[in-house]
């Protein structure tokens, strides 16, 4: 393994000294600019903008900027098109390495599009490697069943590709065989360590402040680092820039209000202006289920949480702006088995673009502080609790060479970890900790004829743990005509935290954290283990074929090698010190060593034209895991899911197109779980040789079976949704929804209590009725 890293980091960096040799300081002119909205000055992401007749373009970015560059001397028309905008068209000439600066507006459309179809993603798909990675913008999540009368990022999540959600309830995420601590997810490039309530159904983000959402399900460049499965990289965007605006919702399921404006109003002349977004949402499912789900449970549906968060954005006149944001997000769920579940979490921070005056280049920067607090108190158990707090920071840099960019930064992190837990046989395991990260990285995009290019290095320095990982990582693209592409992903990956979670729950509920863990053992399968990180590897080969001008096939197939990892001690009964050395380290250690993989196919068809919407989407995947006592011991995770599938289709009526209808059914198969072979009076001896064993009562253990040994049934629903607009007046808006979740009804194992063996199910039929008015 050693050998053939190394040899990877070599071939990476012999690439990256090949590439950027020829075309670094190559000459011609630079146009670059920002696109936005005439409307609300909100930049206009993913866009085409490119010289008529020539092969010279560009796409925007989340910013809404783009960069043309390297382009001979000479007279050129600039056009700039995007579905639902009129078309903008202007002359330009390029005179020697002059680099000439737009702010450009686009109007909205004054007729009706359905007829024309101009998109940014075909031509994104051919100039973009995008391999194992989905783009998604609030448009697209409100194309599916708004389950409680709001659209929403973890309803949409559950669609994706290699995307695996244990259901209603629960809310956590597992990406191609990846757990949820080793999935990133960034906020405004902040760290939020729980993105989801404990009703699987919502996110703590609200859709109507997004602007964008990189999904990597594996294969990510060298900008991302501290995971070895997937990152989320949420972006929200800017208040509105010309007026006050804002939008109001209700449901049976929770209510929310969103407020934005200008603080200075942004002019058509491309002066500076500052903006504020405010977003508060709640659910007061427990009070509302005890009106309208009572046939449920008479005492209510135990979720409720909020969440708040608000931004101010400073821009100037050249499109570098400063962003000042916060956030408060909190969660309370009371189960029938659980006396007490919640966690909260908080933070804040900045970010900022910056654009140099006379480089075809941009800067980018971020400082965050978050935390995060869980709690879980089970009857019959003793309670856990964890939390995590710190800061990271970053600074990056692009520099744009003609259809080639060149991407480095410095990253830097630091977060307390501190938790207290009990493992299976009731040992307390507890531990305080902090940790600093320090990376370094480069990425390099060239485009070769047919062929992207994109290799990258991440140089990652475990200051606390005095741990170096190189990470060497590569992806290819291969336009072989003009409908079907070819696509290669790989690298490595390494970090630190782990998770607290105990794979003995049927259902776990419980994720705290930990970093770089002392007392792991010293060996594994008869090899020293030299580091205490966790490392894998990741292969993706995938095709993307055009079958039609609106349906685009997408196949990936993926394998994940999860070379190290650690994980809690579940059979731990000695303490580790000297009145035990004789015991193995598998009854005596906090954490165990483990190691696994994870591969599969995911497969995609979307079809996306005038009023329809169609999007099919199927996963096969293997998840294994394997631990040592006497011997190594295989087993697979309880998120192992071997059939996942989700039919979404939607459909929009009406002459003004104000009715629309959505369906969603998923079917996934039975997640693995251990098994309750039996139960023991367990006799703790508190008072030693002097414990009447005779009279005492004992505490109720469980005799568990083999780890994971058992599958529970299948899972799968049906969801409805239509929807109705009225136009009140040129900006105002009031939007009425109908949802049922669940249609048919389905009894979806939730989890068993082993104690009572009473079966707890997954949500039933549930209907709900929302209102929504924007103004």
């Amino acid at each position: 393994m050693k050998l053939r890293n190394s040899f990877l980091t070599s071939l990476i960096i012999f690439l990256l000294i090949f590439l950027t040799s020829g075309d670094l300081f190559s000459q011609g002119g630079t146009i670059r600019g920002f696109i936005y909205e005439k409307e609300s000055g909100e930049p206009v992401i993913f866009t085409n903008a490119y010289l008529l007749k020539t092969k010279y373009g560009s796409t925007t970015d989340v910013n809404g900027f783009f960069v043309i560059s390297k382009i001979p001397e000479g007279s050129y028309t600039l056009m700039v098109t995007y579905l639902g905008y009129d078309t903008i068209s202007m002359p330009v000439t390029i005179k020697g390495d002059e680099i000439i600066f737009k702010k450009l507006f686009m109007k909205k459309a004054s007729y009706s599009l359905t007829s024309i179809t101009i998109s940014a993603d075909r031509e994104e798909a051919r100039t973009e490697t995008k391999t194992s990675v989905i783009k998604i913008t609030p448009k697209q999540i409100k194309q599916i069943p708004t389950i409680g009368g709001q659209p929403d990022l973890a309803q949409y999540l559950q669609v994706l590709p290699g995307v695996i959600f244990t259901g209603d309830q629960g809310g956590q995420l597992y990406i191609r065989g990846g757990s949820p601590i080793q999935n990133k997810v960034l906020l405004d490039g902040m760290i939020i360590y729980n993105p989801f309530h404990s009703i699987g159904l919502f996110s703590v983000f609200d859709t109507d402040i997004l602007r964008n959402a990189d999904i990597y399900t594996g294969g990510f460049g060298a900008e991302y680092g501290g995971r070895i499965s997937s990152v989320m990289d949420i972006t929200t965007r800017d208040g509105n820039k010309k007026r006050l605006s804002g939008k109001a919702a209700v449901s049976t399921f929770g209510a929310k209000l969103m407020l934005e404006g200008p603080i200075s109003k942004q002019k058509d002349d491309g002066q500076g202006s500052s903006s504020f977004i405010l977003s508060w949402k709640n659910s007061y499912l427990e009070q509302s289920s005890k009106i309208f789900y009572e046939y449920i449970d008479s005492a209510g549906l135990p979720f409720n949480y909020m969440d708040l968060y608000g931004k101010i954005s400073l821009n100037g006149a050249n499109g570098s702006k400063v962003n000042f944001f916060g956030f408060n997000f909190n969660d309370k769920v009371n189960y029938k088995a659980i006396s007490d579940y919640n966690w909260k979490s908080s933070g804040g921070g900045m970010n900022f673009l910056l654009i140099p005056g006379n480089s075809p280049a941009l800067i980018e920067g971020n400082l965050a502080f978050s935390n995060y607090k869980i709690s879980l108190t089970e009857q019959n158990r003793s309670p856990r609790t964890s939390s995590i707090s710190g800061f990271n920071m970053g600074l990056h840099f692009t520099y744009f060479v003609g259809k080639n960019t060149i991407k480095y930064g410095l990253e830097m992190l630091g977060f307390n970890t501190s938790f207290d837990f009990y493992n299976s046989v009731n040992r307390k395991i507890e531990q305080n900790d902090y940790t600093t990260e320090l990376a370094a990285y480069f990425k390099y995009k060239i485009t070769a004829g047919k062929v992207l290019i994109e290799p990258s290095i991440r140089i990652q320095w475990y200051a606390t743990l005095s741990n170096f990982s190189p990470e060497p990582r590569l992806a290819l693209k291969y336009n072989a005509t003009d409908r079907l592409r070819f696509k290669f992903a790989g690298g490595l990956y390494s970090q630190n935290l782990i998770s607290t979670s105990s794979d003995r729950d049927v259902v776990n509920l419980f994720y705290g954290f930990l970093s770089g863990p002392e007392n792991i053992q010293d060996e594994f399968d008869g090899e020293e283990i030299t580091h205490k990180l966790q490392k894998a590897q990741h292969l993706i080969l995938g095709m993307e074929y055009d079958l039609f001008s609106n349906v685009t096939i997408n196949l990936e197939t993926y394998y994940k090698n999860f070379s190290q990892l650690t994980n809690m001690n579940r059979n731990k009964v000695f303490d580790d010190n000297e009145q035990y050395t004789d015991e193995p380290d598998y009854l005596k250690k906090d954490f165990i060593i483990e190691r696994g993989n994870a591969y599969g196919i995911d497969f995609s068809l979307k079809y996306d034209f005038r009023r329809i919407y169609l999007w099919t989407v199927y996963s096969y995947g293997f998840v294994n895991r394997e631990y040592e006592e006497e011997e190594l011991i295989k087993y697979v995770p309880h998120y192992d899911r071997r059939h996942n599938v989700n039919l979404v289709g939607a459909y929009i009526l009406g002459e003004d197109m104000n009715w629309e209808i959505s369906l969603r059914w998923n079917f996934g198969s039975g997640f693995p779980f251990t098994q309750t072979q039996g139960f023991y009076e367990n006799i703790t001896f508190d008072d030693g040789i002097n414990t009447d064993y005779v009279i005492i009562n004992g505490e109720l253990q469980t005799l568990y079976a083999s780890l994971n040994e058992g599958r529970l049934p299948s899972y799968h629903r049906l969801d409805f949704t239509v929807k109705r607009k009225f136009f009140l007046g040129e900006r105002t808006l009031l939007e009425a929804n109908i949802s049922v979740t669940n249609i048919y009804d389905k009894d979806n194992i939730f989890y068993i209590n082993r104690m009572t063996s009473e079966k707890v199910y997954q949500l039933p039929i549930m209907p709900s009725f929302g209102l929504n008015f924007s103004f």
